[in-house]
């Protein structure tokens, strides 16, 4: 962002002007769109949108690949000034917002206006959650929103069910801490456990067929729909995962999540199991956040030395640790790309934009922009203990806005109580792969490598 563009909007706040000289949208040239294509959606194509390919995961960590799509991020911002960029991306033109005023439109705007319900992103995770809050609007989607909002309890911080969830995650990190080294496979074992109980209750906590028929709907959800041949056998296997929630979900207990959302009142439409899918991918994504964490923990002493003060207290707050991880996430978002669809015409920069205009916020971009984000290459879990760290624009690790992740906090409450479990008379004396904490950190880190060493405390 260029510094008279930086004064412009302190003094305007959210007004929008377009950049000096400009009369209409401003668009990358071809040249530029073959840049951006080719370092930044392209390779997140490949990665997967919903499902990590792990061998991916592991290349793009051996060449630092984010580091490609943030340069060419920021030759796009200093070229056009700040100004919202149409691109022509693998599907069509996209809007690309860099400029702080345009962020604040982009989460201020109602969702009946800046849709969630994107065409790609509706392509793949059609297969994954048809019935789902994000791939609905209207009035159907403020139902099925209200649901959620309902069961996750997002806006507090201790869900409602808290002392059950701490019960389950305490049983099954006992685990995590026999041996003296912890990998990803081990945490992998314990954290699908803890959603599938999480999500279902005891009664589920080994179903391992399910969470293989979950992995093989989000491998064909990467697909976005381009697997015509496919699309039979994965709504059979729609079918069948869906049978098994209503199997579990019928004698399930109070605090799981599928028993509340079937104590909420219901439509006709609204489906109140349909969400579960979305549930368990969040949950069992947690499991690379907790590593991350504790891997970022390994390299700085200091940190863990407060997060075992945090333990100390005894309370399930753990202000301290939800801070790292919420830096971790800040690093390392699960979602680095926020994309919407207008419902309707909308005006960016100044220049009017007719309804269907595809809208991205590279937010992953955005954390770790040093023009706007101290040490923003560096792990400072401190800044999220400051006041109003969560209403920050330029961190948006679960959104902000009508598009906000409902379940942000029960996801920080889950993370940080596990962090806690390993963490509980134990030092992380050692990491792979390496980090110095001197040093810039890694655009992307491959979970699946982690290794850490644990000692008694």
């Amino acid at each position: 962002m260029t510094e008279s563009r930086t004064e412009n909007e302190n003094t305007a706040g959210n007004a929008a002007t377009l950049p000096p000289g400009a009369s209409g949208p401003v668009r990358a040239g071809r040249a530029e769109a073959l840049r951006f294509a080719a370092t930044h959606t392209l390779p997140a194509f490949v990665r997967g949108f919903v499902n990590a390919r792990p061998r991916v995961v592991a290349a793009y960590a051996a060449i630092n690949q984010p580091a490609w799509s943030a340069a060419t991020l920021r030759a796009m911002r200093a070229r056009h000034g700040g100004a919202p960029v149409l691109v022509r991306g693998l599907s069509g033109p996209v809007l690309v917002l860099f400029y702080e005023a345009d962020l604040r439109q982009f989460f201020a705007e109602p969702v009946r206006t800046l849709s969630l319900d994107a065409p790609d992103k509706n392509k793949g995770l059609t297969v994954l959650e048809p019935t789902g809050v994000i791939c609905s609007h209207g009035e159907l989607r403020e139902e099925r929103r209200k649901i959620n909002d309902e069961v996750l309890a997002g806006d507090r911080p201790l869900h409602p069910a808290c002392a059950q969830y701490q019960g389950i995650v305490e049983e099954e990190s006992l685990a995590l801490t026999r041996r003296a080294t912890l990998d990803f496979s081990q945490m992998k074992q314990a954290t699908g456990r803890i959603s599938r109980r999480v999500a279902f209750g005891d009664r589920a906590a080994g179903d391992e067929e399910l969470t293989g028929w979950l992995s093989e709907l989000r491998d064909a959800a990467n697909w976005m729909g381009l697997v015509k041949s496919r699309n039979k056998a994965d709504r059979a296997l729609y079918a069948k995962a869906t049978a098994r929630f209503e199997e579990y979900a019928a004698d399930a207990p109070g605090h799981a999540l599928a028993a509340r959302a079937l104590s909420c009142p219901a439509g006709a439409d609204t489906d109140p199991l349909g969400q579960v899918h979305h549930w368990l991918l969040a949950l069992d994504g947690l499991v690379g956040v907790i590593l991350r964490t504790l891997l970022l923990l390994a390299a700085h002493p200091a940190e863990q030395e407060a997060a075992h003060a945090d333990i100390a207290t005894g309370g399930p707050e753990l202000p301290r640790l939800r801070a790292c991880v919420q830096e971790s996430l800040r690093l390392y978002p699960l979602v680095p790309d926020l994309v919407r669809v207008t419902r309707a015409e909308t005006v960016w920069g100044g220049v009017r934009h007719p309804a269907g205009t595809s809208v991205l916020v590279p937010i992953g971009f955005h954390q770790r922009d040093s023009a706007r984000v101290p040490a923003a290459d560096l792990f400072v879990p401190g800044r999220w203990l400051e006041a109003d760290a969560d209403r920050d624009l330029r961190m948006a690790p679960f959104s902000h806005g009508g598009g906000r992740c409902p379940g942000g906090q029960l996801g920080l409450l889950l993370t940080s109580a596990i962090c806690a479990q390993v963490l509980r008379g134990h030092r992380i004396v050692g990491g792979r792969p390496a980090v110095d904490p001197h040093r810039p950190l890694p655009g992307t880190v491959d979970t699946a490598a982690i290794r850490l060493r644990l000692a008694p405390r």
